[in-house]
């Protein structure tokens, strides 16, 4: 087993990074299960994108940020808004971000205002939506799109409130390459911020889809546990 390349491996305060296996520490929330809505599974995917910061305080970065641990944090180190760009490097259906915050512990640095946007690359960004939180304590969902079905009672619903209800027409998922996430204010006025966890969450692909005609292979078996659904196609 060769030990990981320190290229690949973010540095302490860095404003980017390649992809990577964070480690698993402190509190950590399942990356896969059921949506709330309509019952469709999602699967964590913000593994699969570069991350870029628009400041960090030093030891507050992108490895701080997607470590799997709730104790840790982004610090922003500059004058508003505060950015946070994932980019993939191919098209990808997202549903949602989750984002972990602590408003009892950090306060005047809790985001009250957070925008949405995506596109290509920074030159076609487009606001899909602009989210209300208030005093957040513990994970929050923004979506992304509609959601088929009526979700099921959301414990946080009240946290986050979006500006559009509609998300501007997009059902289940939107496609992109680039999603921005940007701090517009924070709680009590305050000037930093502090993220403790961002997820992004796409649908999961079912088993082997069938491209037959006719509809042939409608009545194939879909995999539903995690151990199967690794095996369902081949990358």
């Amino acid at each position: 087993v060769f030990p990981p390349c320190a290229h690949t491996r973010p540095q302490p305060g860095a404003l980017r990074c390649l992809p990577w296996r964070p480690r698993r520490c402190g509190r950590r929330r399942r990356r896969c299960g059921m949506d709330d809505a309509g019952g469709h599974e999602l699967r964590e995917i913000g593994g699969e994108a570069s991350w870029v910061l628009s400041s960090a305080k030093t030891g507050n970065g992108v490895e701080q940020l997607r470590d799997e641990s709730n104790e840790t944090f982004w610090q922003s180190d500059g004058p508003q808004p505060h950015l946070v760009n994932i980019q993939f490097h191919r098209k990808v259906r997202i549903s949602e971000l989750r984002l972990y915050t602590s408003f009892k512990v950090d306060e005047s640095y809790t985001p009250s205002r957070i925008s949405i946007r995506i596109g290509t690359a920074h030159h076609d960004l487009q606001e899909i939506n602009v989210v209300d939180l208030k005093e957040p304590e513990g994970w929050v969902t923004i979506r992304l799109a509609k959601p088929r079905t009526e979700p099921f009672a959301d414990t946080l619903a009240g946290a986050c409130v979006p500006a559009d209800p509609e998300y501007g027409g997009a059902v289940d998922f939107v496609r992109t390459h680039f999603v921005q996430l940007v701090v517009l204010s924070n709680h009590q006025n305050g000037r930093d911020t502090h993220l403790r966890q961002i997820q992004v969450f796409g649908p999961r692909s079912s088993g082997a889809p069938s491209r037959s005609r006719g509809g042939v292979g409608a009545g194939v078996l879909r995999f539903t546990t995690p151990m199967l659904q690794q095996f369902a196609c081949v990358r």
